[in-house]
């Protein structure tokens, strides 16, 4: 009996410490979230100029997926592992609850890769607003 409570006591602390990790694994996902869904049309023209894609694609992708950062996971996991993205949301949705990782893993893209470290530090979609920003001023002088 005692070997049976230890080993529950033990399952449950690697279900928490996974769920902790996974959880911390993509820190920027929140405000990533926060910004897409504050502007919509702005985050479609940016996964748009960043994957180029149609906006047909974007909206099969969008509605396929709860959330923007799962929509720009999804898309980056289609690219960096060269499978159609029907089969990395058809691959998202059966293992979602086990994580990116593991959803990593099963589409041939190694977790431990520099490439999905990169990845778990921050995405790569341009906030199109600041670069226009940027581009003024460019070439004036000052009179």
């Amino acid at each position: 009996m005692k070997a049976v409570k230890t080993l529950f006591a033990l399952s449950l602390m690697l279900l928490l410490f996974s769920a902790i990790v996974f959880a911390g694994d993509f820190d920027w996902f929140r405000d990533f979230n926060k910004k897409a869904d504050a502007d919509p049309s702005g985050f479609r023209a940016r996964l748009e100029t960043r994957f180029r894609i149609g906006d047909a694609e974007i909206s099969a992708v969008l509605s396929n997926l709860e959330r923007p950062s799962d929509a720009y996971m999804v898309l980056r996991f289609g690219e960096m592992s060269q499978h159609p993205i029907e089969q990395v949301i058809k691959e998202y949705n059966a293992n979602k609850d086990k994580g990116w990782g593991v959803i990593a893993k099963n589409l041939g893209i190694k977790p431990g890769s520099s490439e999905f470290h990169a990845l778990k530090r921050g995405h790569d979609l341009v906030d199109i607003q600041k670069e226009k920003g940027k581009s003024k001023g460019k070439g004036k002088r000052k009179g």
